[in-house]
């Protein structure tokens, strides 16, 4: 599997952080604040794969089938940047070495900190 940088995303993540969209929660807060599968399902058939795309660092072009597999890395509620996605996807990224991710993420969180 070839994880790669979502640029796109990361581009939106970084706007969203500049307007201060942002949730400050902790790392375990994830689990809670993860959009749940229907969530993600609902905002996929009514937005559509593009807009869809935008909520995810990591792109898997190796996917097959379903579009939902081919999106790792999420980093928010599906509108708001979330501080503790940011956190666990870093992590995530750093153990499977997708660098540029995991630096991705780390400078998300940067910009995250340095906003407050």
């Amino acid at each position: 599997m070839t994880v790669k940088l979502n640029r796109e995303a990361y581009d939106h993540a970084k706007k969203l952080v500049r307007e201060g969209k942002v949730v400050r929660d902790v790392r375990d807060d994830w689990s809670e604040h993860a959009p749940s599968t229907d969530d993600l399902s609902r905002y996929l058939e009514g937005e559509g794969e593009a807009e869809y795309s935008r909520w995810f660092l990591g792109v898997d072009d190796d996917a097959d089938g379903e579009v939902k597999a081919r999106y790792k890395f999420p980093f928010s509620d599906l509108e708001k940047v979330h501080r503790c996605a940011v956190i666990s996807g870093e992590s995530r990224a750093s153990q499977y070495n997708h660098d540029e991710i995991r630096d991705a993420l780390g400078d998300l969180l940067k910009r995250i900190d340095d906003s407050d």
